[in-house]
């Protein structure tokens, strides 16, 4: 029987990589068999998580490149790297993002809300540009963009993020309808709390944490691999007949 999770031979890219989600993202994609890029602002933080990835599954299977989401040359050259180096992108998995400002919108500056949209809205549109003509050409290919349970409801003190959240869910649509002829699958992941650096300030705080864990019915905050998990899946064969969806994967904290 075909393994329905197996990513042998595919080529994928993981923006956001050198740590949390993307990390272990790029580790669980790689661990199925695909070649991963691992991509994220610093050379060196790339080349260090490229190298334990190698170690672990052999080398070749992941290449460092480093790049800049705020930078669309940065992005076009990502992509083009990565064609030249391993062949045409496979899988994209759209994590990198920002949150510069935490407290209300009425405190945040013009040029704080443009960097939040650019950053987890424009980019995300720039990338899935450039790896659809590869895609198209093949018939076959695989997008997943990480949005977040925020894109589903409201926030006092994290609104310009959550709004990029709630466009990108409505970008993963979009896509999906237009390319759904040409075989390939645009979905999203919407995580829960996740501990990791990019959302320390939301759980490092004992009392907001207990709270977080108090309105999750399976009692614990999330860890990178639970996103991993479903980013396998939705890039993998076994996800052959989805797209435009969005996976909330909170422990229910939504429900």
């Amino acid at each position: 029987m075909t393994d329905p999770f197996d990513l042998s031979g595919k080529v994928a890219v993981i923006t956001g990589s050198s740590r949390g989600i993307g990390r272990a993202i790029a580790e669980q994609l790689a661990a199925r068999g695909a070649r991963v890029v691992v991509s994220s602002r610093k050379q060196d933080v790339c080349d260090e998580v490229a190298g334990s990835i190698n170690c672990a599954h052999g080398n070749g299977t992941a290449l460092a490149i480093a790049a800049s989401i705020s930078s669309k040359e940065a992005l076009q050259d990502l992509v083009q790297r990565t064609r030249a180096e391993l062949g045409p992108v496979d899988i994209l998995i759209c994590n990198a993002a920002s949150n510069p400002h935490y407290g209300s919108l009425d405190t945040i500056d013009d040029a704080m809300f443009r960097k939040t949209l650019d950053n987890n809205i424009l980019s995300n549109h720039w990338l899935i540009q450039l790896a659809l003509p590869d895609m198209r050409a093949k018939k076959d290919g695989a997008i997943v963009v990480i949005s977040s349970i925020g894109g589903l409801r409201g926030s006092s003190v994290l609104g310009a993020y959550t709004i990029t959240k709630a466009a990108d869910i409505q970008l993963v649509r979009n896509y999906a309808v237009e390319n759904g002829k040409h075989g390939i699958r645009v979905n999203g992941i919407a995580p829960g709390l996740v501990k990791t650096d990019f959302a320390r300030a939301l759980y490092e705080n004992p009392e907001a944490a207990k709270a977080a864990v108090a309105r999750t019915p399976m009692g614990r905050l999330g860890v990178p691999d639970d996103i991993a998990g479903a980013a396998v899946f939705l890039a993998s064969p076994g996800a052959s007949w989805l797209t435009g969806q969005t996976l909330v994967v909170d422990g229910g904290t939504t429900v």
